[in-house]
């Protein structure tokens, strides 16, 4: 059983940012894939970035560039650092962790098995 705590989302101005933060307690955390969801209400729920286990990164076309997702397994935890960012980032933003596959350097992100309680990042002038 691997459980997930969200941390780091609040209120900010557009062009600044945030870093969020997941913390998983339980075993086998460096094996997991671990990745990251965002949903407003009445929105339909997005992949914003996936890490595999072996540190390989897969972004929403809507995020590339200015958010870097990554993991440092000795502190079984997993970042998002979000720069530049807009009103329609403005979501609740979800931890997760399941499996992935890295093929012809894609990743492939599947089998999702924990997710966090998220939390709210507000861009807002």
């Amino acid at each position: 059983q691997v459980q997930l705590v969200e941390s780091g989302g609040g209120l900010v101005q557009p062009g600044g940012s945030l870093r969020l933060s997941c913390a998983a307690s339980g075993s086998g955390f460096s094996t997991n894939a671990m990745g990251w969801y965002r949903q407003a209400p009445g929105k339909e729920r997005e992949l914003v970035a996936v890490i595999s286990s072996g540190g390989s990164t897969k972004y929403a076309d809507s995020v590339k560039g200015r958010f870097t997702i990554s993991r440092d397994n000795a502190k079984n935890s997993v970042y998002l650092q979000m720069d530049s960012l807009k009103p329609e980032d403005t979501d609740v933003y979800y931890c997760n962790a399941g499996s992935a596959s890295v093929i012809d350097s894609t990743v492939y992100y599947y089998g999702i098995k924990y997710w966090g309680k998220g939390t709210q990042v507000t861009v807002s002038s």
